[in-house]
């Protein structure tokens, strides 16, 4: 397994991914940012009130298709050149690859979930934000990242079935729409989509309660056993197309 997480990494060697690891997160703080600025007069409510403006272009738009790009890229070099056929003839399990896939795509987006809240430290002292710094905020940050393991799980099975690069990336954002539908119907937690919207707080920072907590975590290991068991299975019973 950590030879495969290895490989896994030095696929990325040389590629424009970390590019992309860090845009995305900085152009979300700096479009929240602009917004807070512009609104600041009718937003009175300090830390809380900047996350709510640099977390809803950030968790509803650009974390949904950095998940969807990540997924994608990670597949990107086995769809080229019939390199599938190498793989699946390897002495490695094919839980392994999946695996491996997932677990570089979770540290990846763990690293730009850190480095989101850095910005949105420094936007507030840049914005003078005299109030003290929301603890709530690390919690928001560490339920996203499940709500991403989540949905890194989906986007992985969809990217390893479709060789397109763009499509699953457009699929995932389509999701991502529909799932802030299914959060406005109260039923968010059934969705992993809506799962990052409710994990991160970003339309309402109202606490969870300890039974919405634990069934929210509960979900999130349902969609990630569900959706990798889903993956690997079809990678054992079918063949691939390379």
């Amino acid at each position: 397994m950590i030879r495969s997480i290895s490989a896994e990494w030095l696929k990325l060697r040389h590629s424009r991914i970390g590019l992309v690891l860090l845009t995305l997160p900085v152009l979300s703080v700096l479009i929240g940012c602009a917004t807070f600025y512009m609104n600041r007069s009718a937003l009175h409510n300090g830390w809380y009130s900047l996350w709510t403006q640099v977390g809803l272009f950030y968790g509803e738009f650009f974390l949904p298709v950095l998940i969807a790009i990540c997924c994608a890229y990670a597949c990107r070099l086995e769809h080229m050149n019939r390199n599938w056929n190498a793989v699946m003839t390897s002495p490695v399990p094919v839980a392994c690859i999946f695996l491996a896939k997932l677990t570089v795509v979770s540290i990846q987006i763990f690293i730009v979930q850190a480095l989101f809240m850095a910005l949105y430290y420094c936007a507030g002292l840049l914005f003078g934000l005299s109030s003290p710094f929301p603890p709530e905020a690390f919690g928001w940050i560490l339920r996203g990242w499940l709500a991403s393991v989540s949905i890194g799980a989906v986007q992985l099975a969809l990217s390893l079935r479709i060789r397109s690069f763009a499509a699953p990336i457009g699929i995932g954002l389509c999701a991502a729409f529909l799932g802030l539908g299914f959060y406005v119907a109260k039923v968010g937690l059934f969705f992993p989509y809506s799962l990052l919207t409710i994990g991160l707080g970003v339309l309402s920072q109202e606490s969870l309660t300890g039974a919405d907590d634990r069934l929210f975590l509960v979900m999130n290991l349902i969609f990630i056993v569900a959706f990798s068991s889903l993956a690997i299975r079809r990678l054992q019973k079918k063949d691939v197309v390379s």
